[in-house]
C-alpha cells in the first residue's frame, strides 16, 4: 500500500527515464527575484514562452527593504533584482505581488495565505524553504535555476523520486513548547544529514495538534536535517484553513477537490524506507548553540561537551564554538543578547506575532536590544493591526517593521553587525547567515520574547 508521498508523487509522474529521473508535472511554481532572472534568460535565448503562465506566481521578498518601502530600494544590487523579476513578470505574463501590492510578502508565506497552496499538489521553487508548504499534504520542494527555466518552460521536472520516512511525535506537548521547538529537536536528534535522500511525513498525536501555521513551521525546517521536503497529511484543520480563501477552489469543485483531499493519506499498512518516533513530553523550548540548526540544545541545557561529540564531528564542533565565542558546557541561559529578530518564512505569521505580543504584553522591551519585528507579507501586517497587536508591541517598546525576508540573510538592509549575537526566529545560523561576522542563535517566537523583555536568553515558561 501506499505513503502519501507515494500517492501524490505517482499521479504527478508524466513519464519516467528507465534507470534515470521521472518527469514529474508541476501543479503550482513560486517565484522570487533572487533564482529566476537567468531562468528567464534562457526562455529569451531559446525563444520560448512560459509554458502555463497561470501556474507561476511571483514575488519579490529577499532583497526588499522592511523601511520605506514607498521609496526606490537604496541598494543599487537589491534594486535592480527587484526590477528584474517585475519586467520578467510583465513580458512573459505571470502574476506578480510587487513592492505596494496589497498581496506581496514572502513567497512562502503568500502561496497559503490566498490558498494557492493546495493537498495533492506538486509546488516547486527557486527556495530551499519550498518544503513550508508540504503542511499542507503537498509535495512541496526547492529547485535550482536551471530547474526553474525547466518548469517555466514545460510544467515538468525531471526529478529522481526520493525514499521516505516517517517521523511520529507521539503524546502531548508541554507549555511553552512550540513548533519552533518541535523542529529544533528534531534536527538536532536526526542532525543536518539525518534525513538526506528523503522525503519526511510527520505524523502523531503532537504532529495532529498542531495549527496550519504551526505545521508550516515544522515543515519549513525539513531541509536543515537534509531531506528533501516533508509533508503531513491534510486533515480537518487543513480544509478548514483553506476554504473560503480567494484562490481555493468554490461551489462544486470545493465538493470535488475535498473529496480527493481526504483521500490524502498514508495507508494502514504503508512502508516507509525509515521510520522514527519521538516522545512529545521530551521536547522544551531551544535555542542553537552552533553554526547548523542541528546543534541545538534544550534552553537549560549546557553546550555538550566535546568528548560527547562523533569524531567525525569535532573539528566542525570546535570551529562553532570558537565563531560563536562560545564554551563547551557552558550554560546560555542568562547570556546577553543584542539582537532579536522576529519573521521570516519559518515564524513571520500572525500566529508568531500573537504569540510574541501575549507574553510581552505588560513588560517593556529591554534598552539595549534591537528587535526587528517583520511580518511575513502584507495580509499579517493587516492582521497585525487589525487585532490591535501592534499597540501591544509599541507599549512594550518594540516597532513593526514593513513585510520582507529581512534578517533571515544577508541580502536587504538588516544585517547583525560582527560579533553581536542574535535570537532570530529564522531557520539557519550559519556563519555569515545574518550578515558578516554575525553570531545566530535560532530560537521559537516564545523565547525569543522572553530574550527581547529580559535583554538574556531566557526561558519563556517563567512567564506562562
Amino acid at each position: 500500500m501506499n505513503t502519501l508521498f507515494d500517492k501524490i508523487w505517482d499521479t504527478h509522474v508524466v513519464t519516467s527515464v528507465k534507470g534515470g529521473p521521472d518527469q514529474l508535472y508541476i501543479d503550482r511554481h513560486y517565484c522570487h527575484e533572487v533564482t529566476s532572472p537567468q531562468a528567464f534568460n534562457e526562455l529569451r535565448a531559446r525563444n520560448l514562452k512560459v509554458f502555463r503562465p497561470k501556474r507561476t506566481t511571483c514575488s519579490p521578498d529577499h532583497n526588499i527593504p522592511t523601511l520605506n518601502q514607498d521609496k526606490p530600494i537604496a541598494d543599487p544590487v537589491s534594486r535592480n533584482q527587484v526590477e528584474t523579476l517585475a519586467t520578467n513578470a510583465s513580458e512573459f505574463g505571470l502574476a506578480h505581488y510587487g513592492l505596494g501590492n496589497k498581496k506581496n510578502g514572502i513567497i512562502h508565506v503568500i502561496g497559503p495565505e490566498y490558498g494557492l497552496t493546495q493537498p495533492g499538489m506538486t509546488i516547486v521553487c527557486g527556495d530551499s524553504h519550498t518544503s513550508t508548504h508540504g503542511a499542507f499534504g503537498a509535495v512541496a520542494f526547492g529547485i535550482g535555476t536551471s530547474e526553474v527555466a525547466m518548469v517555466l518552460a514545460s510544467q515538468c521536472i525531471l526529478q529522481p523520486k526520493p525514499k521516505t520516512m516517517r517521523i511520529n511525535i507521539e503524546g502531548k506537548l508541554s507549555p511553552g513548547v512550540t513548533a519552533k521547538d518541535i523542529a529544533l529537536f528534531i534536527i538536532s536528534r536526526m542532525t543536518t544529514g539525518g534525513a538526506t535522500g528523503y522525503f519526511v511525513e510527520y505524523a502523531g498525536e503532537a504532529i495532529r495538534s498542531l495549527s496550519m501555521e504551526e505545521r508550516m513551521t515544522v515543515c519549513n525546517l525539513s531541509i536543515e536535517m537534509g531531506a528533501r521536503g516533508g509533508l503531513i497529511a491534510p486533515d480537518e484543520t487543513t480544509f478548514g484553513y483553506i476554504k473560503d480563501k480567494e484562490f481555493a477552489p468554490k461551489g462544486k469543485d470545493w465538493d470535488k477537490a475535498l473529496a480527493y483531499w481526504k483521500t490524502l493519506y498514508s495507508d494502514k499498512d504503508a512502508t516507509f524506507d525509515k521510520e522514527v518516533t519521538f516522545n512529545a513530553a521530551e521536547i522544551s523550548p531551544r535555542i542553537t548553540y552552533g553554526t547548523n540548526p542541528g546543534m541545538g540544545i534544550a534552553i537549560d541545557e549546557r553546550i555538550p561537551l566535546e568528548e560527547s561529540i562523533e569524531d567525525s564531528g569535532k573539528i566542525s564542533f570546535r570551529r562553532a564554538l570558537s565563531y560563536m565565542g562560545f564554551s563547551a558546557g557552558e550554560l546560555l541561559m542568562g547570556k546577553k543578547i543584542d539582537y532579536v529578530f522576529l519573521g521570516s518564512c519559518t515564524n513571520g505569521r500572525i500566529e508568531d506575532f500573537r504569540a510574541f505580543a501575549n507574553l510581552v504584553k505588560g513588560h517593556k522591551k529591554a534598552n539595549h536590544i534591537i528587535a526587528w519585528l517583520v511580518p511575513g507579507s502584507q495580509a499579517v501586517l493587516r492582521q497585525i493591526k487589525e487585532e490591535g497587536i501592534d499597540l501591544i508591541l509599541s507599549e512594550a517598546g518594540f516597532e513593526i517593521r514593513q513585510p520582507g525576508c529581512s534578517a533571515c540573510l544577508a541580502m536587504n538592509e538588516d544585517k547583525v553587525p560582527p560579533g553581536k549575537y542574535a535570537v532570530s526566529t529564522s531557520n539557519r545560523n550559519f556563519e555569515g547567515r545574518q550578515g558578516p561576522g554575525a553570531r545566530t542563535i535560532l530560537a521559537g517566537p516564545l523565547v525569543a520574547a522572553a530574550t527581547a523583555i529580559i535583554g538574556e536568553i531566557t526561558d519563556p515558561r517563567k512567564f506562562l
